[in-house]
């Protein structure tokens, strides 16, 4: 099956469905512009001291339809010194800050996505979208991979607070079955549950 084909055949999100949700993001979203903005002058003064380098990390992403989007985070690692990680990969922990580490526990560190959701490049739930090239590889060695871009990628996601972190082939493809199942059986009430659950993620500082 083509990516296009797989896509095609997880299209379970109707235009009734559509705006409810897209006028839900954009609302929360303006709401937690009022967050960012203190958080932000926070890490304008602590990045220097605990962080230093760029305060905003951009990174190319695969999007809706499989089409690359720039995305935004707080920088929480240092520069690699060598060849960038590979698709499959554990996570650089030696390379996170220790302001770093506060914000990936927290997951303050994505705040900045909240601009990506007012642009219509993510929604605030849904499959949380790779890098690019990582993507890239994935959707050559991942069954299903190019149907979780069906949907809008999120800044949160079932994958993200049933699943948690993953790394290597077994870990995307249960990620990739998690988001599956998202779009399988979307729809508000879902969207809240998730949203729920990552607050408790949140409270209970399970970021990596």
């Amino acid at each position: 099956m083509s990516d296009m084909s797989q896509i095609g055949a997880c299209l379970p999100v109707t235009l009734a469905q559509a705006w409810p949700k897209r006028a839900f993001d954009i609302a929360v979203a303006l709401a937690l512009l009022a967050v960012i903005v203190p958080v932000t002058v926070v890490l304008v003064v602590l990045n220097p001291l605990l962080n230093a380098g760029p305060l905003i990390y951009r990174q190319d992403r695969m999007g809706y339809l499989c089409r690359p989007f720039a995305a935004y985070k707080f920088r929480t690692m240092r520069p690699a010194k060598g060849a960038m990680r590979g698709a499959f990969d554990a996570l650089e922990v030696d390379r996170i800050t220790v302001l770093g580490r506060f914000l990936r526990k927290t997951r303050l560190d994505e705040l900045p996505q909240i601009i990506n959701v007012l642009r219509g490049d993510m929604s605030l739930i849904g499959p949380r979208p790779d890098s690019y090239e990582h993507a890239c590889v994935y959707l050559r060695e991942v069954d299903g991979y190019a149907a979780r871009h069906a949907v809008r990628p999120g800044v949160s996601g079932l994958a993200q607070t049933e699943v948690g972190y993953v790394d290597g082939l077994d870990g995307i493809r249960r990620k990739v079955a998690a988001d599956l199942h998202y779009i399988a059986h979307a729809s508000f009430r879902l969207d809240l549950w998730i949203t729920w659950r990552t607050l408790l993620v949140v409270v209970a500082r399970k970021g990596c």
